[in-house]
């Protein structure tokens, strides 16, 4: 297991997580995460030999504690910049505190992202090992 490639990933993750409270707008927010999924997959295919999908999921949790986090420690912040969010959690179980909700629903999220980046990475990896023979020959 790499855990210094993880957590130099996971900084994608901080780095969004901070961009969502203040500058990314929720429908532009699924673009940059994407384009995050697909880079750190490709970088976990190039460093860590085995276990690709194990470090991409674990990447999303790392993920989803940046986010949970910023959420929640700046939730006054996030609060200004995401009415539709916060009319949408107002019709969920716990309307009264959306923070709990966020802590809830932040690790459902990561693990689900980090299946994501999982599956991304076993991709990345088989295509760099299909590639690496033909650049052999």
């Amino acid at each position: 297991m790499n855990g210094g490639l993880i957590l130099r990933l996971s900084l994608f993750g901080l780095a969004m997580a901070i961009a969502t409270v203040y500058v990314v707008p929720s429908n532009v927010e699924p673009l940059p995460w994407l384009a995050i999924f697909i880079v750190t997959a490709y970088l976990i295919a190039r460093g860590a030999p085995r276990l690709v999908f194990v470090h991409g999921l674990l990447l999303g949790l790392m993920n989803c504690v940046w986010v949970t986090g910023a959420h929640v420690l700046l939730f006054d912040a996030y609060r200004a910049h995401h009415a539709a969010e916060m009319t949408a959690m107002q019709k969920m179980p716990m309307p009264a505190s959306p923070r709990v909700m966020m802590l809830i629903i932040g690790p459902v999220i990561g693990v689900i992202s980090g299946c994501v980046i999982g599956l991304f990475a076993l991709a990345a990896a088989w295509m760099l090992k299909r590639r690496k023979p033909a650049a052999a020959a």
